[in-house]
């Protein structure tokens, strides 16, 4: 036996080696713009409602993603993103959030472990839409559900460092249940970030 301990040693050594180097989780910070298009939200006139009386603005978004690739070419993507735009009626305006958390299926074009990995996805969400002087930590804002599509480029820059760049487009149920609203809410984010692969 004291002849095998070396033998076992060695094998076990080596058969954990390709799980030493497997990527298995990744977490990101990724910021950029958010474009909003049908964005109006309907009106606050009850006898005459026009879609666009009440209207949310561009703005800007921060996240956070934490991707786990289970697979050589498929993976999940779980994150949060706190988005900064505002409530225009007529021409006046005040800042608002929309707080969002969502789950995304991944599938690469290039297997873990390639330096440049492109990517497409599609997942979904929930939007809480916080007014102005309302807080959403208190139980304010009102949530919807969407689903969001779009893709990706992961580029690794050392062994634990990537960017990522991100184009994903939100389908939401507009907020507030105003009158004349019609269709979702488009928002389209375009983002930059820098991820640590584990």
């Amino acid at each position: 036996m004291r002849h095998l301990t070396p033998i076992l040693l060695a094998a076990a050594f080596l058969a954990g080696q390709p799980l030493a180097h497997a990527q298995v989780a990744e977490f990101a910070v990724i910021g950029g713009t958010s474009r909003l298009s049908n964005a109006g939200i309907g009106s606050f006139n009850f006898e005459n409602p026009r879609e666009d009386d009440v209207e949310l603005t561009d703005g800007w978004r921060l996240g956070f993603r934490m991707t786990l690739n289970n697979w050589r070419f498929l993976g999940h993507e779980f994150g949060y993103a706190y988005n900064r735009t505002s409530l225009k009626v007529g021409s006046d305006e005040a800042g608002m959030a929309i707080h969002q958390g969502f789950y995304n299926f991944l599938a690469y074009a290039t297997p873990e472990g390639s330096i440049v990995r492109p990517f497409a996805t599609g997942g979904v969400h929930f939007a809480n839409f916080t007014p102005p002087g309302i807080s959403v930590t208190q139980g304010g804002g009102d949530t919807k559900f969407g689903v969001n599509y779009g893709g990706g480029l992961k580029i690794r820059v050392s062994h634990s460092l990537m960017l990522r760049f991100d184009v994903r487009d939100y389908l939401t149920g507009k907020p507030f249940d105003l009158p004349g609203q019609r269709g979702k809410l488009h928002q389209l984010e375009i983002g930059v970030g820098l991820g640590i692969a584990l």
